[in-house]
């Protein structure tokens, strides 16, 4: 049981921290804007994306301000009329009836989701703040626990075998 709690806890932190290592940024979709390419609940795994390349069609993850972030699909890419090297995209979300209001400046596109794992956001979301911080942080102690206890018994029963076993020797010896 131990073992199989500890793969399950290993496999969640590269889910929500290791893809980090390969390029990834995770993201939780708040809201049903997206719905059904992106449920709510679910984690988006976002991978940079030169935003001169994007075209209409294009879903990208961006800045909407400092504190919101936004998955949405481009709707049209709008060119800047005085300078040729910026560009801005109209978006809407899929299950939104209008285009959103303002356009995204290519600055403020982090990326372009690659995958989503239904649901896992929840569980993302519940860790990132008290009380499942204190939850997670006791529970992986717990996890630890379980496993290197037994290894500690282990080690005294090994102890105590190999004292008896050069006990026994020693008499043995005596003894011829």
């Amino acid at each position: 049981m131990t073992t199989v709690l500890v793969c399950a806890v290993v496999i969640l932190a590269l889910l929500l921290v290791g893809v980090r290592l390969v390029g990834f940024q995770v993201f939780t979709v708040l809201s049903g804007s997206m719905e059904p390419t992106y449920h709510v609940g679910s984690l988006i795994y976002v991978k940079d994306v030169d935003p001169f390349e994007l075209e209409s069609g294009d879903v990208i993850t961006f800045m909407l301000s400092e504190e919101t972030i936004a998955t949405h699909r481009i709707i049209e890419v709008v060119p800047d009329e005085v300078d040729a090297s910026v560009v801005r995209f109209r978006t809407q979300g899929d299950a939104n009836e209008a285009p959103d209001g303002s356009l995204v400046h290519y600055k403020n596109v982090i990326g372009s989701p690659v995958f989503t794992i239904p649901k896992l956001g929840y569980v993302a979301n519940y860790i990132q703040n008290p009380p499942g911080t204190y939850i997670a942080i006791s529970a992986g102690a717990i996890l630890l626990l379980l496993v290197f206890i037994p290894d500690l018994f282990d080690e005294e029963e090994d102890k105590k075998k190999a004292k008896k076993r050069k006990k026994d020797e020693s008499e043995t010896s005596e003894t011829n």
